[in-house]
């Protein structure tokens, strides 16, 4: 009988950070590297599941989302919001 790993949430933090600085372009990494770094130093809090799904997603797309270019998914919205808000991006909407 195997028992299920669990991830730690230092552990998580710890690879949403490496997530997050090492991307596909180097304007993600410079938008989400700082702001997982807040996250693992506890400056900030987030929903880490949000999080995580929106790191899935194209980094083109998330680059649209973030600088208010185009309007994102209405899933992803709350934490596109939250990231704007940490880097200080605002959007007419």
């Amino acid at each position: 009988m195997t028992e299920a790993i669990s991830e730690t949430p230092e552990h998580r933090l710890k690879r949403l950070r490496m997530r997050g600085w090492r991307r596909g372009t180097k304007e993600m990494d410079l938008i989400l590297g700082p702001f997982c770094d807040a996250l693992l130093e506890g400056r900030i809090q987030c929903d880490l599941d949000a999080l995580e799904a929106l790191m899935d997603e194209n980094d083109n797309d998330l680059y649209l989302w973030i600088s208010g270019a185009s309007q994102g998914p209405e899933p992803f919205q709350a934490m596109v919001d939250v990231v704007r808000s940490f880097h200080n991006i605002s959007v007419k909407r």
